[in-house]
């Protein structure tokens, strides 16, 4: 009995001392853990080694010679995959430039008299492309001096298309076309995201180097490149001294008044005049029409943006220069501008300008503590330019950037441990396996903790922005004390670490709304900000009253026309209004059609057809409807009409697909969206993986990945707030890739159940029962995280990630998806692609002029001003995925990007619509989730599901009488 005890007690103190592992996320096996803790030493966040803070102090010591050297840029010694070509004559100037492509690289060659740091000039014509900003890498000597000299970024210059800004049938303001103006520029390299505010400093040794501009996205002409150095201006004390020394006055009764919507220069689209009718102070005013009278706002928020005014100074002297701005979109933080006059920054001070939050205009006159500051202007012309700058915020935002990469690499050194799931019974030792653990947030927290403070400094107040800092950092001091409740915590510390990310994006952006700007003499009242109470009680009653009459729903037309054709578009204000001027100074003066566009949400379409109000065009319609609806002798076949084979040349075979049935075409394709693999080039490197190529790659990487309890993404469909659920595109790709079809017969049955839709399956099912992928994950946030590195996702994934994601900014990438490799060695890449359409209604009054309207929307010209404009309007985020191959070429991708999308588009295979075909995505669901829940035969399980989708193709057939 004492022996039989004896045992047991042992046993217990076994299993406490050494805790067995768990199956599935929640642990790793023991017998892994010593791997699995070295893997832990080595994995790490992004190395600091290759960032410009790194170099700086790296070279902080060495010299800054006043020594000058010119390269002339035709003089250039190399070119890779590139024809650059010399030319005489370019933008009012001769000389000798030279023209570089949007791809390849061009080397010159140079002899440095003396070693030190130096900034580099370059001047620059902006070439015609895409109409994004121009990107470049540098290199010296071969090398990438560092990792943000990368992406290196040199600005178009934008103007209203008209001086006098038109108005629409109803008497409201249409907003200008921007178009394109090039010029002559000199930038200094800096940083492309704002977080330094000096231009970057480049180490060279005395003697002989190559400098290399490798082209990342559009063309540009070089004059020369200069290496010296740049002096930063002086303080206004002393400028104000120079003043007096040299004897300049004060100008007397001078108030010149320039409304910023006059704006002369931008450097991007999206700087277009807007509107604001909410004072009565505003100028141009009206109660009831919309007036263009203001700029910038949302639209002017990203570091680098400018805007640039032309003032006229009555006589030489002293000025105030006073502006009448608004910053009511950043709370608990103010926006900075820095202003140059004539290309230069007056003084020191004016490199960061203030703007503090209000929901009221201020009247913002530069100078400190109550004295104005006091510029000296010539008689004549003068350009105010105002650039969006980080300023004391931008040392802060580095700091927090840095800290969220590092706070990211413990939490997967954590998971790693633990797993996505941590038993929270067990103890971990993550103190003892992960030693820096408690140190690294102890560290981290009290650097939060510093920018909280810091930040309260600045501002004079904690807010939303401060609290976010002060929660993660109690959180971090919290677990450097207790980490033994590391593991009970993750999923609160992974959701404020995810707080700290969106906090980097909100601070980054400084939005500042213009409504005038004013030169004005020291003697002169400036004009108040905002208006009188009663003035104010004044607009609101009239504003109510005139809502009864106006009908600000209604998008304006600038002509009318004998033939009209209605077309609702079912997206957003601002895809509409896009829209509608191109249809005003475009369509409808080529063809004479007038277009009545209307938003009208989508749902609509099918009960307003039967009820015979629909239009006679609908727009973005999903995949699903246009088939549907010619069944039923809703829509209008359009193969029938003039210059059809023509058209549908624009597009790839793979996008019609989904629109044609029973040798008719219901629809034209707008967009065309499909996957790609998508991955996280750090962490893969930090695995010693490639990204994989074929599938037997991907078997190879899911132990690798699921060893460090990391996970590869595969895409479900979306099943929620969508009437018609789609087919499962990894479904879809397998099939397609093994040379199957998800239809026979020409639609008159299911070819998933034959022998290799069967086999598409069982692999399909197997990444989740034998390989344990998630069914359910956010892929968005465990990408940036770091816990889903490699996944296949819709190729719009690269917008939010180049808009959200600027924590991982270049550490990421996308690639065709993998595949299937083929007895000649080849890879078999097939993918099914989604998208919208546009239809033409059965019951359409003017069927010759919707065509007509149809055909030039989907053209090559049309599209790619829409998805320029679009992206113009509201940034990268929007960029379209049209389905125009011409036209997608033509859009603003880096080369090498569009490279990746046109490899993998080459694969895209439609999916058809068919009678009863909605029943095939959700029974296609059903059957993955009876593999996965219930552990049913992965053929079992289809084959009874597609026994339903059967029965109902049969009964839609005879419904339609197609049998």
């Amino acid at each position: 009995m004492t022996v039989t005890w004896t045992v047991v007690i042992v046993m217990l103190v076994s299993i406490l001392v050494f805790p067995t592992s768990h199956s599935g996320a929640t642990g790793t096996q023991d017998a892994a853990q010593p791997s699995n803790q070295a893997d832990v030493e080595t994995t790490s966040g992004q190395s600091s080694e290759n960032n410009y803070e790194f170099y700086l102090q790296q070279y902080k010591d060495e010299e800054r010679p006043r020594e000058e050297v010119v390269i002339h840029a035709a003089d250039y010694v190399n070119a890779e995959e590139m024809s650059p070509e010399v030319i005489t004559e370019l933008g009012g100037e001769t000389g000798k430039f030279v023209r570089t492509e949007e791809s390849g690289s061009i080397s010159w060659e140079m002899e440095v008299p003396k070693t030190g740091m130096y900034h580099i000039m370059v001047r620059y014509f902006p070439i015609e492309g895409k109409s994004s900003a121009i990107e470049r890498e540098l290199l010296i000597d071969g090398k990438l001096p560092f990792s943000s000299a990368r992406n290196l970024s040199f600005h178009r210059v934008w103007v209203n298309e008209k001086d006098e800004i038109e108005l629409d049938n109803r008497g409201n303001d249409l907003r200008p076309r921007q178009v394109e103006s090039p010029i002559w520029q000199e930038t200094l390299l800096r940083d492309t995201e704002g977080y330094y505010e000096e231009p970057y400093l480049f180490y060279l040794p005395a003697g002989k180097h190559t400098l290399t501009m490798v082209s990342s996205r559009e063309p540009m002409a070089i004059d020369y490149l200069k290496v010296y150095q740049y002096d930063a201006p002086a303080s206004y004390e002393e400028v104000k001294k120079e003043y007096e020394a040299k004897g300049y006055k004060e100008t007397s009764g001078h108030l010149i008044k320039v409304q910023g919507e006059d704006a002369v220069y931008k450097s991007s689209p999206t700087l277009y005049p807007i509107t604001d009718r909410s004072s009565p102070s505003t100028e141009p005013y009206d109660v009831s029409k919309i007036k263009m009278n203001t700029i910038g706002g949302n639209n002017w928020r990203v570091p680098g943006q400018w805007i640039a005014w032309e003032m006229d100074a009555p006589e030489d002297g002293l000025y105030r220069i006073a502006i009448k701005g608004r910053q009511e979109l950043l709370r608990g933080i103010y926006s900075t501008r820095s202003l140059q006059i004539d290309g230069e920054i007056p003084f020191q001070e004016m490199m960061q300008i203030p703007f503090y939050y209000d929901s009221d205009w201020q009247m913002n006159v530069l100078g400190s503590n109550d004295e104005p500051y006091l510029f000296y202007l010539t008689k004549g012309k003068h350009e105010l330019k105002m650039e969006v700058s980080l300023g004391a915020i931008a040392p802060l935002i580095r700091q927090v950037e840095a800290s969220v990469l590092e706070i990211n690499a413990m939490y997967r050194k954590i998971l790693m441990i633990t797993g996505n799931v941590p038993d929270p019974y067990r103890d971990y030792q993550l103190d003892k396996q992960i030693p820096d653990m408690s140190a690294v947030f102890k560290e981290q927290s009290d650097i939060l903790y510093a920018v909280s403070e810091e930040l309260v400094r600045l501002t004079g107040e904690k807010s939303d922005k401060t609290a976010v800092l002060n929660k993660t950092a109690y959180q971090l001091e919290d677990l450097a004390a207790k980490p033994e409740t590391v593991q009970k915590r993750l999923s609160q510390f992974k959701t404020n670490v995810g707080s700290v990310g969106s906090w980097i994006l909100e601070v980054r952006e400084q939005p500042l709304e213009i409504d005038y700007l004013m030169l004005a003499s020291t003697d002169v009242k400036l004009p108040k900000a905002n208006s009188s109470t009663f003035r104010k009680i004044g607009h609101e009653i009239s504003s109510f009253f005139h809502s009864f009459f106006e009908d600000y729903n209604t998008i304006g037309s600038s002509e009318d026309s004998d033939q009209t054709v209605t077309v609702w578009i079912g997206t957003g204000r601002d895809q509409a209004q896009v829209l509608k001027a191109m249809i005003d100074d475009t369509f409808t003066p080529l063809t004479g059609i007038n277009v009545n566009l209307k938003l009208v949400n989508a749902d609509v379409l099918l009960r307003a057809s039967l009820a015979g109000e629909g239009p006679d065009v609908a727009m973005q319609v999903g995949n699903d409807v246009p088939v549907n609806f010619g069944m039923r002798q809703a829509a209008e076949d359009l193969s029938g009409y003039p210059g059809y084979d023509e058209v549908i040349k624009q597009f790839r075979d793979s996008a019609l697909v989904p629109y044609r049935y029973d040798n008719k075409v219901f629809a034209l394709p707008e967009q065309q969206i499909f996957n790609m693999l998508f991955y996280r080039k750090d962490i893969l490197e930090q695995l010693n993986v490639e990204p994989p190529q074929t599938w037997e790659d991907v078997y190879a990487m899911i132990p690798v990945l699921q060893k460090h309890n990391m996970d590869f993404a595969l895409p479900l469909a979306q099943t929620t707030g969508v009437p018609v659920l789609e087919v499962n595109r990894a479904y879809a790709l397998l099939l397609y890739q093994m040379d199957g079809a998800f239809y026979l017969n020409n639609g008159a049955k299911s070819g998933m159940d034959t022998e290799t839709g069967l086999a598409a399956f069982k692999q399909w099912t197997n990444f989740y029962t034998s390989y344990k992928l998630p069914l359910i994950f956010d892929f968005p946030m465990r990408f940036r995280t770091g816990e889903m590195p490699v996944g296949v996702q819709d190729y719009t994934f690269y917008n939010y990630l180049s808009v959200s994601a600027p924590e991982i900014k270049g550490l990421w990438e996308f690639i065709p998806v993998p595949g299937m490799e083929q007895p000649d060695g080849t890879i078999r890449r097939d993918v099914a692609s989604g998208g919208t359409a546009t239809i033409m209604l059965k019951e359409a009054k003017n069927k010759e002029a919707s065509w007509e309207f149809m055909k030039w929307w989907v053209s090559k010209d049309a599209q790619v001003r829409f998805g320029r404009e679009m992206e113009g309007l509201m940034g990268a985020a929007a960029r379209y995925p049209t389905a125009n191959v011409e036209a997608l070429k033509e859009l603003p991708w880096p080369t090498r990007d569009y490279r990746s999308l046109e490899s993998q588009w080459e694969w895209v295979r439609g999916v058809p619509e068919v009678p009863g075909g909605y029943f095939t995505g959700r029974h296609l669901d059903n059957a993955l989730r009876e593999v996965v829940n219930n552990g049913t035969n992965s053929t079992d399980a289809l084959y009874d599901y597609v026994q339903e989708i059967d029965y109902e193709i049969e009964q839609k057939r005879k419904e339609f009488n197609l049998d």
